[in-house]
């Protein structure tokens, strides 16, 4: 074999120091090589299933390398589960047979992602010295395995009939746009459309390059460059800088983590509906929220929709009276923030998220958002709530956290801000295009789908050429991964 030859299968290798990302020129090539091909068997169902399968097998294992047979077995184990849950008329068995599916969702995502916060809580605890365990958390196994596991629950209370087809079920698990960090997908949802006819109007290319446009500016922009070159800074030694900047780093990384986290849900959707497939929208900005039961409404909606209906609900929800509703909430707030990540860090955000919707149970009733100036300070009051939260999610420990809350209130001096903006230009730039740009109104987005609509296909692609050149003039050395990969 020649060198090039060589260099080009080693590329296609699974490399744990550069897995596949969707900001990655290989996730271009990978792309662009199915779109070639994609018009050549997009009406044929069966041919097109396989190919979007095996595309996306090996997608996961550029990103995972051999923990695809995770992947596979989650599939096959939920499948099979599925399909014997719903054949049993026996309470019992059915029963015991959802029991063995949460066993292993559960039980692999508890391995994977909890052993060693498990025994580090122990160390702390009784003083004993529990060793820790060298285990790689499978990219998305956050997202997958909550993804299988709603498919037994539908299963189980007959909501939905089990898919004959291991195949499709297969697809549906592992279809590349929403693999590794969400939307987390309903099979009721996804399975009508695998064997759909699909077409490709103007109308839904436009929408799916406006996605990906905007997805690719949020993540490679304004994300990457307010983490590398500002937030990573501060957060990561809060005694160093000032109340002010410790302030100002905290609306930074609200900002950069909507940009990145929304940015891979709009990439995901877009690249989707460019296969002709649709996903459910997952954030709707958030940080127009008037109440943090509104937020959670627009935050991760995948996500807290599965909570509510898989946790909350069969909890009691609000069917128990005030105290059982309160404590529903609680419970279901502090494993979402377990969910995110092994630490109390995010417990504790979790904790707080569940008292501020208990809270809200009791202002709703007041009955007063419906003037003007109530919703408008209640939505400033939640945003800067939001924002106080975000400091525990992304410190890196209690003591961060509190030390990065003192700075804030005993050395802030506004004085200071003249300065942090001459040393921080772009930084601050970045900032104000971003909360101007969430702030504006939804038909914003309808309007440059409506002009990229009529451009013609030449048009259209230079634009993709604008953003993509955007990108590489923006970006670090290093590709940055996308913050919920590790969660």
């Amino acid at each position: 074999m020649t060198d090039s030859l060589l260099k080009i299968l080693d590329t296609l290798k699974y490399d744990m120091g550069n897995p596949l990302l969707f900001n990655s020129s290989f996730f271009l090539f990978f792309f662009i090589v199915i779109l070639l091909f994609y018009p050549f068997i997009v009406k044929r169902v069966q041919f097109r299933t396989w190919f979007l399968l095996l595309a996306s097998l090996y997608f996961y294992y550029k990103t995972s390398g051999l923990f695809i047979l995770l992947l596979i077995a989650t599939a096959g184990i939920n499948y099979v589960l599925g399909a014997l849950i719903y054949r049993s008329d026996k309470k019992g068995v059915r029963l015991s047979l959802l029991m063995l599916s949460l066993i292993w969702n559960l039980g692999t995502l508890g391995y994977y992602k909890y052993t060693n916060f498990i025994f580090d809580t122990i160390n702390s605890l009784s003083g004993a010295s529990l060793p820790n365990l060298d285990i790689f958390l499978p990219v998305g196994i956050s997202f997958f395995t909550f993804q299988t596991w709603s498919y037994t629950l539908d299963v189980y209370y007959r909501k939905l009939k089990p898919i004959h087809s291991f195949k499709d079920f297969a697809f549906f698990v592992a279809f590349f746009p929403q693999l590794v960090a969400g939307p987390i997908v309903r099979a009721s949802y996804f399975i009508p459309q695998i064997n759909k006819h699909l077409s490709l109007d103007k109308e839904t290319i436009a929408r799916a390059l406006v996605l990906i446009f905007a997805g690719l500016l949020k993540k490679g922009v304004i994300a990457d460059y307010l983490s590398i070159n500002f937030v990573e800074r501060v957060f990561e030694n809060p005694a160093l800088f000032s109340g002010l900047e410790s302030l100002i780093s905290v609306y930074a990384y609200a900002l950069q983590i909507y940009c990145d986290f929304s940015g891979y849900s709009d990439i995901a959707i877009g690249i989707a509906a460019f296969l002709g497939f649709e996903l459910p929208i997952n954030f709707n900005s958030p940080y127009k929220a008037q109440t943090i039961t509104d937020f959670w409404r627009r935050w991760h909606i995948s996500l807290s929709s599965w909570l509510r209906d898989y946790l909350y609900i069969p909890l009691g929800g609000n069917r128990k009276g005030k105290v059982r509703t309160h404590l529903n909430l609680l419970a279901t707030m502090l494993l979402g923030g377990l969910w995110h990540g092994a630490s109390w860090n995010f417990v504790f955000w979790g904790g707080l998220h569940g008292l501020a919707l208990v809270f809200d149970k009791w202002w709703l009733k007041r009955k007063i958002m419906e003037y003007k100036g109530v919703r408008i300070l209640s939505a400033i009051i939640t945003f800067h709530f939001v924002c106080f939260t975000w400091i525990f999610f992304r410190s890196p420990d209690f003591g961060s956290s509190w030390q990065m809350i003192s700075r804030i209130f005993n050395t802030f001096n506004v004085q200071q801000l003249p300065v942090w903006f001459a040393g921080y230009r772009i930084p601050a730039l970045l900032m104000v295009i971003g909360f101007i740009a969430h702030y504006l109104p939804d038909n914003w987005e309808r309007w440059q789908e409506r002009v990229l609509m009529r451009l013609p296909w030449v048009a259209q692609s230079l634009v993709l050429a604008f953003v993509i050149w955007i990108l590489f003039q923006a970006k670090s050395a290093d590709i940055q991964p996308f913050i919920y990969f590790q969660f």
